[in-house]
């Protein structure tokens, strides 16, 4: 009777949050019920700025212990990019006993109906919520994100795209009805009659494999797709971002116990160093879905072998903005000029190719020679970082020793516009902190296209060169076309140009920013209203959020009866 009452509860309380998320989905109109101010916590039970500091350090050198079957030892070993052990051990799981008692909750969750596991979802996206402070330094000390970044891309963010993902889910779950009675006229006989019941069921359990440098931001979506389509989910962190999703399962875990639920619908599997278990799970036959974001390598090798399993993945691709002209040039410099420096270029929308016609371009200040505007962008960036406190504050960490290695590389590739420099976190003294790198390369030599032509992840981008603005859209498609793109910008004062722009990326699938100069980023993408990849071009297969990414995750099983 209390597993349901506390499912009433569940549906009174949430129910509510659920048809604005389906109308915000339906209308693409600005709506999110997770507040991005840090102060905006505290009330209510949640944490507040102190005592979220004080629970992450509290887990600091402790055992996370999430009461599952099969776990055959602890692991850890996370180290901060800031420069902190963080000491926390998690369970490794024998996955021989783990799975069966994963797959044994789901007949329970799958009869729970569309409704019951979306509000119950839900729950588990409010007490995070409630915890934002402590996982905004989780994903802080996981990932090298400064901590405003941590707090609202790790936090808020993070939620609106789980919550997304649950909204998706349930519009797919409810476009066929529960049941239909069906009665086909037979002239003078008897019309056939048939009552047909329509049951989504699940495909199997669900594998997450978490990233480095956004693992709750990118784990979510497919995390919460899952679960609300009635399956059990395995999630497999990055070694160097455990924490963020290991407390996140904790959180699910109590909510499903708590709604009379097993709580082994949500688990967790660290690895020990090397072991490389997510090639090992990925092609398990109880694993029916895949959520994958990190390497094109990795990605590819999942798709093609992971042959029993539903695959998505975000892997990387070569970002361009196109530079043809300008009606705000200040605007148009400042504004990449952040989107350069955000988390140090270490995410998979930051541009990389900057594509500027050799001639120069049209301004609002007059025409502007190749030369001067990448001299003025490389000014643009040393003003925005100037000030060290403040750089600290966008550019976050290094997170790992191959982004530094890509960056001190990229320095060889072709004549420097912006050398990068160290700046030193008095804070955290071992943060690896730098700032980006711009290098000159020519569009019509084979040498440099081989660098351009590759995605260098990091605080590294190339002004590249090119012979017009036509040349430049034809660079820009075969770059989307042979290596994807997350993103696309493009700033012109010239309408047939604009045009062409916009036919290459709705021909070759890529989301595409025009003539930004406000506080909307290329980089960024909204929850409920943009949708982050596309699923048409190398860079991904799926699109975070849309009916597709949710729509394969169950299968609709019809019983007829005779009526």
């Amino acid at each position: 009777m209390a597993a349901e009452l506390t499912v009433h509860q569940l549906i009174a309380t949430h129910r509510p949050t659920l048809d604005q998320a389906l109308e915000a989905i339906r209308t693409r109109a600005y709506w999110s019920p997770h507040p991005e101010h840090p102060k905006a916590y505290g009330e209510h039970g949640s944490l507040d700025m102190a005592a979220g500091k004080a629970a992450f350090d509290a887990l600091l050198g402790t055992r996370l212990d999430l009461g599952q079957p099969g776990t055959d030892g602890f692991v850890g070993g996370e180290v901060s990019p800031y420069g902190i052990e963080l000491g926390i051990e998690y369970p490794h799981a024998d996955v021989d006993a783990l799975l069966p008692a994963m797959k044994a909750g789901q007949k329970a969750w799958r009869d729970a109906g569309a409704e019951i596991r979306a509000v119950v979802c839900l729950e588990i996206l409010k007490r995070i919520s409630d915890r934002t402070h402590e996982f905004a330094h989780a994903v802080m000390h996981t990932s090298g994100q400064a901590f405003m970044m941590a707090f609202q891309a790790g936090g808020p963010h993070a939620q609106d795209r789980g919550l997304e993902a649950v909204a998706y889910a349930y519009v797919e779950q409810v476009r066929t009805p529960d049941t239909a009675e069906w009665t086909k006229p037979q002239g003078k006989r008897d019309p056939l009659a048939l009552t047909k019941q329509f049951t989504p069921v699940p495909r199997g359990i669900a594998l997450v494999i978490g990233c480095n440098t956004f693992p709750t931001w990118n784990g979510y979506p497919g995390l919460f797709a899952s679960l609300a389509t009635g399956n059990a989910v395995l999630v497999k962190p990055h070694p160097r971002a455990v924490l963020p999703l290991a407390l996140t399962v904790q959180v699910a875990r109590d909510v499903l116990s708590e709604a009379g639920f097993d709580p082994n619908l949500v688990a967790l599997t660290a690895e020990r160093p090397g072991e490389g278990i997510a090639k090992t799970l990925a092609t398990r036959p109880e694993i029916r879905i895949i959520d994958y974001t990190g390497s094109t390598e990795f990605g590819d090798w999942l798709e093609a072998n992971a042959r029993q399993a539903q695959v998505y993945t975000e892997k990387a691709g070569v970002n361009s903005v196109l530079v043809e002209s300008a009606g705000d040039y200040k605007g148009m410099l400042a504004n990449l000029a952040f989107s350069l420096s955000l988390y140090s270029g270490q995410m998979c929308t930051t541009p990389q190719n900057l594509l500027i016609p050799r001639d120069g371009i049209r301004t609002d200040e007059g025409p502007k020679t190749f030369d001067e505007v990448v001299a003025d962008l490389a000014r643009s960036v040393d003003g925005l970082l100037g000030d060290d406190a403040r750089a600290n504050a966008l550019l976050g960490a290094i997170v790992n020793p191959d982004v530094k290695a890509r960056l001190e590389a990229a320095a060889g590739l072709g004549e420097v516009a912006l050398a990068s420099r160290e700046i030193a976190n008095p804070e955290f003294p071992g943060a690896v902190v730098r700032t980006p790198v711009v290098v000159k390369l020519d569009g019509a030599k084979p040498d440099d296209e081989a660098a351009y032509m590759s995605e260098c992840f990091g605080p590294v981008s190339f002004a590249v060169a090119v012979d017009s603005a036509s040349d430049a859209v034809e660079l820009l498609r075969r770059t989307i076309r042979e290596k994807g793109a997350m993103t696309v910008g493009a700033y012109t004062t010239d309408e047939e140009v604009e045009q062409a722009v916009q036919e290459v990326c709705l021909e070759e699938a890529a989301q595409l920013s025009l003539n930004l100069v406000g506080g909307v980023y290329v980089n960024q993408t909204a929850a409920f209203s943009d949708f982050h990849g596309s699923g048409g071009n190398p860079a991904a297969n799926a699109a975070l959020c849309d009916g597709a990414f949710v729509a394969n995750r169950f299968r609709v099983v019809e019983v007829r009866r005779e009526a």
